[in-house]
């Protein structure tokens, strides 16, 4: 017997999929659990990629939990660590993950992310982080 490829191709064509790469992404993202999106929002606010120390700094100084979410995301590959870095698997990603957010919450997350290392900073902590 020949080993071939067979379909349905009625069944192929009642498929929604979306033609724009982005909203193909965000439905991606839109299908993991809550936590994990808002995960990847937060990440999404730094740009493409992000040290863990930061990550650390927002766990505890504004009580989220990012690190559990971030690996899931990691595991579904959306993500890639590199040592103590985590960056977007592709800028696409990123894009998508950024665009869920409206633009109030965009504002809103930046301005308490850019207050809590500051404040880190101030405290004599680590202003490295800043720049």
């Amino acid at each position: 017997s020949r080993r071939r490829w067979e379909w349905e191709e009625e069944k192929i064509q009642s498929m929604k999929i979306p033609d724009d790469v982005a909203e193909l992404l965000t439905n991606s993202i839109g299908r993991l659990p809550s936590d994990v999106q808002d995960a990847l929002c937060t990440l999404s606010c730094f740009g493409a990629s992000i040290h863990l120390d930061i990550v650390d700094v927002l766990e505890r100084d504004l009580d989220l939990q990012l690190q559990n979410s971030l690996e899931v995301a990691r595991k579904e590959g959306f993500l890639e660590k590199f040592d103590r870095t985590i960056q977007f698997s592709h800028d696409r990603v990123q894009e998508s993950a950024f665009n869920m957010l409206n633009s109030q919450d965009r504002r809103a997350k930046h301005s308490g992310y850019g207050f809590a290392l500051c404040i880190h900073a101030v405290n004599g902590c680590d202003d490295s982080m800043l720049f």
